[in-house]
């Protein structure tokens, strides 16, 4: 008997739900900007090492 009435009940119920489609497509912006700033120094014995030896690197 019971199953019976959750069969009912399901059957009832199953006409409820509609899933549709949006009619325009879905857009996603990403908006990102990327700033990269790269900050160095150098040691004043590596720097005269640099000028002295040109070819070093």
């Amino acid at each position: 008997m019971t199953i019976l009435a959750m069969t009912a009940t399901m059957l009832g119920t199953a006409g409820c739900i509609n899933v549709t489609a949006p009619d325009k497509p879905i857009q996603i912006n990403l908006n990102i900007n990327v700033t990269q700033e790269v900050v160095y120094r150098l040691d004043n014995e590596a720097k005269t090492l640099i000028q002295q030896n040109p070819g070093i690197f």
